[in-house]
């Protein structure tokens, strides 16, 4: 679905829980606050439709048909165009909202709401639920209040979230609601699955552009969750809008709260400012090593995105645009936090992520950079996945075209990049055994990298070449975390030529498994494969690494040996871990790259 432009007629429709209805619009008043404290315009210029049917929840009139269904399912084929579109949609408003918190409820949470069915004040959710007709009364009261096009924001709290989501497919084909947004929802509580609506919202709706659920920490009916644990395509805020139990659940609590009037108001009226959302002007300073990473990694990317057609391009470019966009703001957020100034060579690289028509501005084609620095990034960047969290298939063939012309850029020559892969494959076949084994495990380091942190203190270690030290490593570490992008670029950076026994020490620890040692010694080798074919001299610091682990893998092994049975999982990991380390060794031995020993031509 695309979206339409903001300037045709937006209505924003209102849906209240239970109760009178809230007849003075208190609702009103407490949104209009919080969107004039934000900085969004007021709501004189929006058509807001707030109906009242607090009487038609309590029984039925005249009996009238259940509304039909005017957005029917997509095929299959529909279905999985309009879900990456929605994901996209939903990507940037997570970005611009915060980080979604599904929660993780209260294990009483459910048996709370099913005794309160029971209550007085509960009955309209059970006639709603349970009698047809008043569903079919209040569902049609609603839309005989709505426009047949236009664009429609929906706003629902409580029971309204039941109604709204049940709403959704029963809407005008020409109403697109660019938003929808609900607070203290109890729809993921069974007895809420009203006309067996989860199946019926497996697939985000077509005329449906985002949602938005806020739960509030102290709210009874939110049973401190989202909704994204039945609907998992949307996506969940927490907010701790008051301390008072008894106003928890209140709508004006959460249309009082920033974060709920943020999304209105962005539904509302989209950006605040018209322009694209600059960081800063930036100023033209030398990049660190993370910047300088990240910059590596998206110019890769991009290389990489003009090689792809159809499809494929498709979705690399939508996984691209997030990853772009988290990367920058990521660097902003730890350069704001250390007081370091935005170089210009990511400033520039900032756009408006939740406008969907803005352009991500690509790199500059990459300077030039030392063969042994490049030795370090350029294997990082042909082992590591440039776009997680998003993991797409993508041969070989069209990543090592893409490292040519980024190592062409760098002045390096293409020849540099085909060596990256050639030396990637060998290190790969070496660890094997030559059993064939597929080309590079993507993420292999993944959590991995995070045990690895935390068993060697944080990589408080000797950085590799091209990097900075030890220190300025694990403050970048500790800004941006091992598991994300930058992070694990960093991360698996460092491994490549980490030095002292911490190292050793956290690859042969039972928290660590074998197949994060083998990413490792993987890259560790790789790396000075690519010296050799290079003639580039070699980075001891890979021998001794190799050397001492070896040693205190072997007498973990011994450790355990003694009492633990033949076949424990546990000794199975150490002899994989050792047979890796000892193939390792073995290679550079026999091909000259051990310290002392003259290298030899290929």
């Amino acid at each position: 679905m695309e979206l339409q432009l903001l300037n045709e007629p937006t209505v924003l429709l209102f849906l209240h829980g239970v109760g009178d209805g809230d007849q003075n619009d208190t609702w009103k008043r407490h949104l209009a606050d919080a969107l004039n404290r934000l900085g969004y315009a007021s709501l004189d210029s929006v058509s807001v439709v707030a109906p009242k049917y607090a009487h038609a929840l309590k029984g039925w009139d005249d009996k009238v048909p259940l509304p039909e269904v005017t957005i029917k399912r997509p095929s299959r084929e529909e279905a999985r165009r309009n879900r990456r579109e929605f994901e996209r949609r939903m990507g940037a408003v997570e970005f611009r909202l915060g980080r979604h918190d599904h929660g993780s409820g209260h294990a009483a949470g459910d048996a709370l709401i099913d005794g309160a069915m029971f209550l007085p004040q509960f009955v309209q959710a059970q006639k709603y639920i349970k009698e047809p007709e008043v569903r079919a009364q209040v569902l049609t009261r609603i839309l005989g209040l709505l426009p047949e096009t236009g664009r429609l924001v929906v706003v629902a709290h409580s029971l309204g979230s039941v109604i709204a989501a049940d709403l959704l497919r029963r809407l005008p084909i020409g109403l697109e609601v660019v938003g929808m947004i609900t607070m203290g929802s109890p729809l993921a509580n069974g007895n809420f699955d009203v006309d067996k609506l989860r199946n019926s919202l497996e697939e985000p709706p077509a005329n449906l552009a985002w949602w938005v659920n806020f739960w509030n920490a102290l709210d009874p009916v939110a049973a401190h969750r989202g909704l994204s644990s039945v609907f998992p395509w949307l996506v969940d805020f927490r907010i701790n809008s008051t301390k008072q139990l008894h106003h928890a659940h209140d709508a004006a609590e959460y249309l009082a709260d920033d974060a709920v009037a943020e999304a209105i108001g962005f539904a509302l009226f989209g950006s605040k400012s018209k322009e694209v959302a600059r960081v800063e002007q930036g100023l033209d300073i030398p990049l660190d090593a993370a910047e300088r990473l990240a910059l590596l990694a998206l110019r890769y990317a991009h290389l990489l995105k003009a090689r792809l057609k159809g499809e494929l391009q498709d979705r690399f470019s939508g996984a691209l645009r997030r990853v772009h966009a988290t990367v920058v703001d990521d660097i902003k957020r730890r350069n704001i936090s250390e007081r370091r100034p935005m170089p210009s060579e990511i400033a520039r690289l900032a756009f408006d992520l939740s406008d969907p028509r803005a352009v991500v501005p690509e790199p500059l084609p990459s300077a030039h950079i030392g063969k042994e620095d490049a030795v370090v990034f350029l294997t990082v960047l042909a082992s590591e996945n440039v776009i997680r969290p998003f993991e797409i298939s993508i041969g070989k063939d069209e990543w090592q075209a893409a490292m040519e012309e980024l190592s062409a850029e760098m002045g390096l020559g293409t020849r540099f990049g085909t060596d990256v892969f050639v030396a990637a494959k060998e290190a790969q076949e070496v660890l094997s055994g030559g059993r064939g084994k597929t080309w590079i495990k993507w993420g292999a380091l993944g959590v991995g990298a995070v045990a690895l942190v935390i068993a060697t203190g944080g990589l408080a270690l000797a950085a590799a070449p091209g990097l900075a030290g030890a220190a300025a490593i694990t403050s970048a570490l500790a800004a941006f975390g091992p598991g994300g992008m930058v992070g694990g670029l960093l991360t698996a950076g460092t491994l490549i030529g980490a030095g002292g026994g911490g190292i050793a020490f956290g690859l042969a620890s039972p928290g660590t498994t074998a197949e994060t040692l083998e990413a490792v010694v993987e890259r560790q080798l790789a790396a000075e494969i690519l010296r050799k074919s290079q003639r580039i001299p070699q980075d001891r610091a890979v021998w001794r690494n190799l050397v001492e682990t070896e040693i205190e893998v072997r007498r973990q092994h011994e450790r355990l040996d003694e009492f633990s049975d033949a076949s424990a999982s546990s000794l199975k990991e150490l002899k994989r871990k050792i047979t890796a380390v000892e193939r390792a060794l073995k290679f550079m031995r026999d091909n000259g790259l051990e310290p002392g020993v003259p290298p030899q031509e290929h």
